[in-house]
């Protein structure tokens, strides 16, 4: 049934140019936030669906739903604001202007490095954008041009006497020169060069990009649906909170992204790129369209770019509040107009993704470094890092740092130089940073020095490096509490396809709870629910989060025993 759905999703005239995730978003846009039932029906009607299609889509996303009604106002509440302890005043100050239910919550908007994060108009705002709240909504609702500044600027700083993805930009022609330069190239060169390059994805799971491209080149489209075609997709729903290198990329260097985009497109014979942007991104969003109009006006995308024969067309896509599509079979669902659950591999979607047909997805941050690499070489970029770690990567510090902002480093430069030389040490006592997200681990200070931002050095003293975002957790924050945020977070975000993490989620946060309130844990109780969502989940969302409260049991397991009813 999936499969079929998918095909009348996907035939020519509707795919991408006319596509049900479009329609789903056009309508809550014009009907105060959500669908209505109505709306509902006469899509499934054009897309000779069920209506069980439509209104399950609709219901599984935050900015969709019926619950998003009315919404004016939204107040990030991830895990940096939670634990900078800053958003019960930004609730405080939208309240004197707006009702209760006309407020909504948002994770994460990427102002982790300040805090105070709000969304009103449709826009973004951080740090002392608060306290001018009043003037803020006296001119969107008089649809005036905003005059309240909206934050978000931080420290951009590196290590490296030539970054790739910090560097100064060159002008658009400069810069584009090399897809002129690459178009008259063979395609099969310049895969070479990204696989000689050994570049491993750069969202979380660490990859090889080389490997993804190589299937998808060999694969055909065999859906039989209308024009052949292989897609690019770029994952764009940096939903981790203290991540924002996603957020810098899109809004600082777009033509990064967007050239890698056509260079891997051009490496599998690809004609289309997907970008999916988070809601909570709107500025990136607009930022990419202008620098894909600019792309068009001079030639660069279109039909037979520059006379070479090859094709290529871009679609961004605006996401709708949820952090599971992060993964990157939910987030194909999603693009599909379906539910954002995970699906089963095999087939991966290098063979059937996108409509069916081959695809590749990959983070943000992993296809900006492809210009570079096929500019300098694939074996320039292999020299730098480690064994298994080549290249460099963006890190960000969030406010508990002196200087919080975005760092790119080698892969390999020691935690410990992050933290006290780019980031200045901590602004606040500091008791463990929670490093990749909150499916990361929670690292003790005393953990500090054996780690390195690399693959195998996370992997080695029981970690994750993830996005490379990290948390800092203040001295006074209670663990316990902590531990019931994290939980609490996949329940919400958990997709609802596998039991482990639809279920293990709820109970956990259920048996932290109780023990606030004075029902005591049993540990083999949580061991068992650990193990069981780890071993169990379908995807990284159940399977990941056990990691940080297995590391908060092990390192912090004297604060935490006063929840437990036998010793943990």
């Amino acid at each position: 049934m999936s499969k079929n759905i998918t095909s009348l999703s996907g035939r020519d005239g509707k795919e991408l140019d006319d596509s049900l995730w479009d329609r789903l978003q056009q309508a809550a846009d014009q009907e105060g936030g959500s669908p209505t039932d109505a709306t509902l029906t006469a899509i499934s009607k054009d897309f000779l669906i069920g209506e069980a299609m439509t209104y399950g889509a609709a219901s599984f996303y935050d900015f969709l739903n019926k619950e998003n009604q009315g919404k004016k106002a939204y107040v990030c509440n991830g895990s940096a604001c939670l634990v900078a302890g800053t958003q019960q005043h930004v609730h405080d100050e939208l309240r004197k202007h707006y009702k209760e239910e006309e407020i909504g919550h948002m994770c994460c908007m990427g102002r982790c490095h300040e805090n105070s994060s709000f969304n009103v108009g449709g826009l973004n705002y951080s740090g002392n954008a608060i306290e001018k709240v009043g003037e803020l909504v006296k001119e969107v609702e008089a649809k005036k041009k905003v005059s309240v500044g909206n934050g978000g600027h931080h420290h951009v700083g590196t290590t490296m006497e030539q970054p790739i993805l910090t560097a100064l930009m060159p002008s658009l022609s400069a810069f584009y020169a090399l897809w002129e330069k690459v178009l008259k190239s063979d395609s099969a060169d310049v895969l070479n060069e990204i696989k000689l390059a050994t570049i491993r994805g750069r969202g979380g799971a660490g990859f090889p990009m080389g490997f993804k491209l190589e299937a998808c080149r060999n694969a055909e489209d065999t859906t039989g649906n209308g024009t052949p075609r292989k897609y690019i997709v770029c994952n764009a729903d940096e939903g981790d909170p203290a991540a924002f290198s996603d957020r810098y990329l899109l809004e600082q260097r777009p033509h990064l992204v967007l050239l890698g985009m056509m260079i891997a497109g051009y490496c599998v014979g690809a004609d289309t790129g997907v970008l999916y942007i988070r809601a909570e991104y709107p500025e990136a969003r607009n930022i990419v369209l202008k620098a894909i109009d600019d792309l068009a006006a001079n030639g660069w995308i279109g039909k037979d770019i520059k006379g070479s024969g090859f094709n290529w067309r871009f679609r961004v896509i605006k996401a709708a509040g949820a952090y599971i599509c992060g993964e990157e079979t939910a987030l194909l669902n999603s693009i599909e107009g379906k539910r954002g659950e995970v699906r089963t591999r095999p087939p991966y979607p290098a063979q059937q993704g996108l409509f069916n047909r081959p695809t590749v997805v990959n983070n943000v941050e992993t296809l900006a470094c492809l210009p570079w690499v096929v500019q300098q070489g694939g074996a320039a970029f292999a020299k730098l890092g480690t064994e298994k770690s080549k290249g460099t990567k963006l890190v960000c510090l969030d406010s508990g740092f002196k200087r919080p902002g975005l760092y790119e480093v080698e892969c390999g430069t020691p935690l410990a130089r992050v933290i006290d030389e780019l980031g200045q040490g901590f602004a606040r006592p500091t008791k463990a940073l929670h490093i990749g997200g909150p499916l990361g681990g929670i690292v003790p200070l005393h953990k500090v020095n054996a780690l390195s931002i690399d693959f195998e050095s996370f992997q080695q003293e029981g970690f994750l490096l993830g996005h490379a975002s990290i948390l800092s957790i203040p001295a006074d924050f209670p663990m316990v509490e902590y531990l019931k945020h994290l939980f609490e977070f996949a329940s919400v975000e958990s997709c609802g396809k596998c039991f482990p993490c639809r279920i293990g989620s709820v109970r956990g946060k259920e048996l932290i709870e109780g023990a606030t309130e004075g029902r005591l844990m049993d540990r083999q109780l949580l061991d068992d629910l650990l193990e069981t969502m780890e071993i169990g989940s379908l995807c990284a969302l159940g399977g990941g989060l056990p990691l940080g409260v297995k590391n908060a049991l092990a390192y912090f397991a004297d604060e935490l025993q006063p929840a437990f009813k036998n010793n943990p």
